[in-house]
């Protein structure tokens, strides 16, 4: 959990990567990015024949991710039905393909990310508490970049280093009152943000820093 930007996503990478999944795949899906039927073909798969279009079967993320991990971000999304189906798969370890009469087993790690307080979405009737507890089994809060500020510096030297090795560039660094300003904004978009403006000021830097 914590705030858009702060780098949920690169944190669930980071845990399938020193586990013993690594090598296998890593599947990330945005519940917020699709329409719900679209949604479930997404996760679960479909048959041919389930719908207008589907002229094929297709696997889901549940099942692409054979002995891997499943990102479910922005779970705090997903509306009730979603939420009772996500229960199944967590409990019953199996899904259902959108249009099939069978279930088939799955084996992946689940986390999910959320910038909602989801316990509070739960005391209003919006998150179903049994699925809260399937899935905080181990949370890990990450604080926002402002409550952090020794790792500004380090996140912003690290951001230049990769954008001179992938533009071919040879910025050293910046000057006073750029690193005073970096640890004194308050950071609203966190990570991204400071991503977002390390690229922005190595594209307009006329000078090595």
């Amino acid at each position: 959990s914590g705030e858009s930007g702060t780098g949920k996503e690169v944190v669930a990478r980071a845990v399938h990567f020193y586990s013993a999944r690594v090598g296998k795949p890593f599947e990330a899906v945005n519940l917020k990015a699709f329409a719900s039927g679209v949604l479930e073909s997404e996760l679960f798969g479909h048959e041919r024949g389930a719908f207008t279009g589907a002229n094929r079967a297709r696997a889901g993320i549940f099942e692409r991710a054979a002995g891997g991990t499943v990102l479910l971000d922005e779970v705090g999304e997903a509306d009730l039905d979603l939420q009772a189906k996500l229960l199944r798969v967590l409990q019953e370890k199996e899904v259902r393909r959108v249009g099939g009469d069978g279930d088939r087993r799955v084996d992946a790690r689940v986390i999910a990310a959320t910038n909602r307080d989801l316990q509070e979405e739960v005391r209003a009737g919006r998150f179903r508490e049994d699925l809260y507890f399937r899935l905080a089994v181990i949370p890990i809060h990450l604080a926002p970049l402002r409550e952090r500020r020794e790792d500004i510096l380090p996140l912003a030297t690290a951001f230049l280093k990769r954008i001179n090795e992938r533009d071919g560039l040879d910025i050293i660094g910046w000057d006073a009152d750029v690193e005073a300003y970096l640890l004194s904004h308050d950071w609203p978009g966190n990570v991204r943000e400071l991503a977002n403006s390390m690229e922005r000021g190595a594209a307009m830097s006329q000078t090595p820093r």
